[in-house]
């Protein structure tokens, strides 16, 4: 169940708060956003350092948009990133009042809607999933804080989601021609932080995921300095050490899609950990067997 890998960080760039990594179907190369940092970045081939896109506001997510380029999911609604000449485009407005809450975790389905889920600022259960079509947001679930491991099953006929804060992940049937979920299924719970217990003995908190070809969904644990990956069945096939204690989510890449990329986060942490920490805010890389599955296309 424990696996040791060959994990090395991509360059020496270092993020407050990296996350939504992606590998760009068309361009083959990597992006993620620096929430606190305001920053699209990306990794062209060989670059030592990212190339990077300032945001006016929070990036909580990126998609490939078809036709090119990206869409940007930010705290003041949703944008287009031309990556050729950094051009932005307003394409709507948040759904939700940004001065509580602001877009997080988000991945297209299928059929190129993009489906997103906030984050409430007052860590209160106030946020919502929401389905984004050419017709606007749509609220699916409601009474979230932090949402977060959006991905779905290799044949599109599950979709996996977690609540970062509730300590839990579920998985619903997914109906890709209407766009719909199925009932909440658990299917991994995690033990809560004390108030007095060491970070050296808690096993985190579910952040972002990403599934490869088997049906395995990878999932971060913020705080727990491990990758988890569990069978479609629910039963933990392996749990990764990492060299940083935030990992924030992973996802596959690199010509044969067996290349994966965490992101990672060093914003607020306490001194004495990134000085043991050297590659917190990296994004850290590894080699696979089982390679994941290809990003989709947001059709915004």
């Amino acid at each position: 169940m424990t696996a040791s890998y060959d994990i090395r960080p991509l360059g020496e760039h270092r993020c407050l708060l990296g996350e939504s990594p992606l590998w760009h179907p068309d361009e083959q190369q990597l992006y993620c956003v620096d929430i606190p940092g305001r920053q699209v970045l990306r990794w062209r081939a060989g670059a030592d350092v990212p190339d990077v896109f300032p945001q006016d506001s929070e990036p909580g997510c990126i998609a490939a948009r078809a036709g090119g380029g990206l869409v940007v999911a930010r705290r003041d609604g949703l944008w287009a990133l031309g990556t050729a000449n950094g051009q932005m485009q307003r394409l709507a407005e948040p759904p939700y009042d940004p001065a509580r809450q602001r877009y997080n975790d988000g991945k297209p389905d299928a059929a190129g809607r993009f489906w997103i889920g906030a984050l409430s600022d007052a860590r209160e259960p106030e946020a919502s999933l929401y389905r984004i079509d050419a017709a606007g947001a749509e609220p699916q679930l409601g009474g979230i804080v932090t949402s977060n491991g959006l991905a779905w099953s290799p044949d599109g006929r599950f979709i996996y989601r977690s609540d970062t804060k509730a300590h839990m992940v579920w998985r619903h049937a997914f109906d890709v021609a209407a766009g719909t979920l199925g009932e909440a299924q658990l299917f991994a719970r995690f033990t809560p932080r004390a108030a007095d217990q060491p970070l050296s003995t808690y096993s985190g908190r579910p952040d972002g995921a990403a599934v490869d070809e088997s049906g395995a969904y990878w999932v971060a644990m913020f705080e727990g300095k491990r990758l988890l990956r569990y069978a479609p069945t629910g039963e933990l096939l392996e749990d990764i050490a990492l060299p940083v204690r935030c990992p924030t989510m992973p996802c596959f890449g690199g010509a044969d899609r067996r290349t994966l990329f965490i992101t990672t986060a060093s914003d607020k942490r306490p001194a004495d950990e990134l000085a043991q920490e050297p590659w917190a805010g990296a994004v850290l890389t590894l080699r696979v067997d089982v390679p994941g599955l290809p990003a989709h296309r947001c059709s915004l």
